[in-house]
């Protein structure tokens, strides 16, 4: 193992988060199948990198955290790797900040579809039900002759840790 391997990302993960990550890299490769896409090393690598962290983190954050453990990629080739992970749709894209976050809802593959809620202060994202907002837009957006093409709603504001007056 080179030091760069060897050299941590910040806190060392838990048993229990090298788990859940490597229960969402079985969840990802799972969506390829059903897609009939091929979830190559570079793809793997890439996802597995996205889905450490709770928090929406961007294709050049991602490429350094890749150099970090010793692999060198342009950055053509982590937008790639992202492009065919959104297909799969095991991950979303923020598009207020161009950012990138793991899918960790299942529901998503029945047509249900969530709302974001991303803190400002942390840049963690959560998924929430919708509860009939699309709904609602669609109802506005035909009584309006309009056709939109939303797939999902991004709200920002501040996560309950990150809330001020919080003891």
């Amino acid at each position: 193992m080179t030091e760069a391997q060897a050299k941590p990302n910040g806190p060392m993960p838990s048993a229990q988060m090298e788990r859940k990550l490597a229960k969402a890299v079985e969840r990802a490769q799972q969506a390829f199948m059903e897609k009939n896409l091929r979830f190559t090393q570079l793809r793997q690598d890439v996802f597995a990198e996205i889905a450490a962290t709770h928090a929406s983190i961007g294709a050049y954050d991602i490429l350094a955290r890749l150099a970090e453990k010793g692999t060198r990629l342009a950055p053509i080739s982590v937008y790639r790797a992202i492009d065919a992970l959104l297909e799969a749709g095991v991950i979303h894209r923020l598009e207020s900040k161009n950012a990138f976050f793991a899918c960790r809802r299942i529901e998503h593959r029945t047509g249900r579809r969530p709302i974001f809620l991303a803190c400002e202060n942390c840049n963690g994202v959560q998924e929430v039900d919708s509860d009939g907002i699309f709904e609602t837009i669609d109802r506005l957006s035909a009584a309006a002759s309009f056709q939109p093409r939303v797939k999902f709603v991004e709200v920002s504001g501040l996560c309950e840790a990150c809330r001020p007056g919080k003891d």
